[in-house]
């Protein structure tokens, strides 16, 4: 790891990485406790739902918290409270009185917590590297999702709940004390927060008036919404997909997460390579002509080796474009706005799957299993045919923008 990052830097990778651990764990025993106590499709559906909904209520009031309070504090604050939600959770399985309420309910909070926590957390990094090292600071911090959160901790989550059902559950509190104990090593330089206006809905209009009057930074988030929302189409019925299209059992659609992960690691891997030598348009345009195409290859194949090499390559586009747009809102926006901007961002992803899966679900009803792949294909392809060249201007938004200076036609940010 490049020594310029610095310390700091090199703290809070370490708290990120330890509780993305955690949270890998839970997210294998978190459905399995929910399978435990309940047998019914709609308690299993609204557990997921439960997770996202939070994002929806909160996510724009988390991200005008963050910009008016001390982030770090916020971090470890919502890394204490999700150790206390996992604690009651673990003595409720000990003493038996867990049932799917108890455990529905946990999962709300979780995902309180997790608009806040998360939201915040991603406004440090840019607050401890340079602009120029964005790029490799997010592939370094993503790498800790795909090794930790994706392939580590999902399988020994499996493993401790079939060894104990709070096991899990007290493995992860582990993790995220640990998370927090990292975090207090972490000095953030001051920086000039906004004024602070009557209300925090003044803050989020404030925040909503500065990303719509720059064009590459609305044309980018506008861009994340529309594809998550064909994505969760097509998403929705993966399981149903690789059973019926594909004929894979659970160990085969297991293999689907792990095919991602793999390529999605090789992406992070290999992306300083990478941006040193293409151009971040080029690259972007590249990201989004894999995943439309990638919707099309998987509404025609039935081989089940082509999908598996599909979702690797998926798994590389999906980890490059997300370090490449998040560098780049990084770069672009000030300081002072990057909470609530990020929130818009968190809560158009989350909003664009919750929408995308109830249209997968509709369509696959309606025309069949890879009928949400089509429809997946055919709206990327005309979102793409549309944003292709506003593309190069995205990927140079901070180009456009000084450090603490309007975008055009915006207006001055407060000190």
């Amino acid at each position: 790891m490049p020594a310029r990052l610095g310390r700091s830097f090199r703290w809070l990778l370490a708290s990120s990485w330890v509780t993305n651990l955690g949270e890998g764990i839970t997210l294998a025993a978190g459905p399995l406790l929910v399978a435990s106590q309940t047998r019914s499709p709609l308690a299993v559906a609204a557990a997921a739902f439960l997770q996202r909904l939070p994002w929806l209520m909160f996510g724009l009031y988390a991200g005008a918290l963050a910009d008016r309070v001390s982030r770090r504090a916020i971090v470890i604050t919502t890394g204490l409270v999700r150790a206390a939600i996992l604690l009651l959770l673990s003595a409720s399985i000990l003493t038996r009185h867990v049932d799917t309420a108890v455990v529905l309910a946990a999962l709300f909070l979780f995902g309180v917590n997790e608009a806040f926590g998360d939201t915040t957390s991603a406004t440090l990094l840019p607050m401890l590297v340079s602009k120029s090292d964005l790029g490799i600071a997010n592939a370094r911090a993503l790498t800790g999702v795909i090794v930790w959160n994706q392939l580590a901790g999902p399988p020994l989550g499996a493993a401790l709940f079939a060894a104990g059902k709070a096991l899990p559950f007290v493995s992860e509190t582990v993790c995220v004390l640990a998370g927090v104990l990292l975090m207090l090593r972490v000095r953030l330089p001051a920086y000039a927060g906004p004024a602070r206006a009557a209300r925090v809905r003044e803050d989020i209009r404030e925040g909503w008036r500065w990303l719509w009057a720059h064009p590459a930074i609305r044309t980018l988030a506008i861009t994340i919404f529309t594809f998550n929302v064909t994505f969760g189409a097509a998403w929705s019925v993966l399981v149903l997909y690789a059973r019926q299209r594909l004929g894979l059992g659970a160990i085969g659609f297991g293999l689907i997460t792990t095919a991602m992960a793999a390529g999605g690691l090789a992406g992070v891997v290999s992306y300083g390579w990478l941006a040193r030598r293409v151009p971040l348009g080029v690259i972007m345009r590249g990201g989004l002509i894999i995943e439309t195409l990638t919707e099309l290859t998987l509404a025609l194949t039935r081989w089940a080796w082509l999908a598996l090499i599909v979702f690797a390559v998926f798994g590389a586009h999906a980890f490059i474009w997300g370090t490449t747009s998040t560098s780049v809102r990084q770069r672009a926006v000030p300081a002072e706005f990057q909470g609530r901007v990020g929130s818009v961002y968190l809560t158009g992803v989350v909003g664009g799957i919750v929408i995308g899966s109830a249209i997968g679900g509709l369509v696959a009803s309606a025309w069949g299993i890879t009928a949400p792949f089509w429809f997946a294909f055919a709206g990327s392809a005309v979102i793409l045919a549309l944003i292709w060249r506003s593309l190069l201007q995205i990927a140079h938004a901070d180009e456009n923008l000084s450090a603490g200076a309007p975008p055009p036609g915006g207006d001055q940010p407060a000190a």
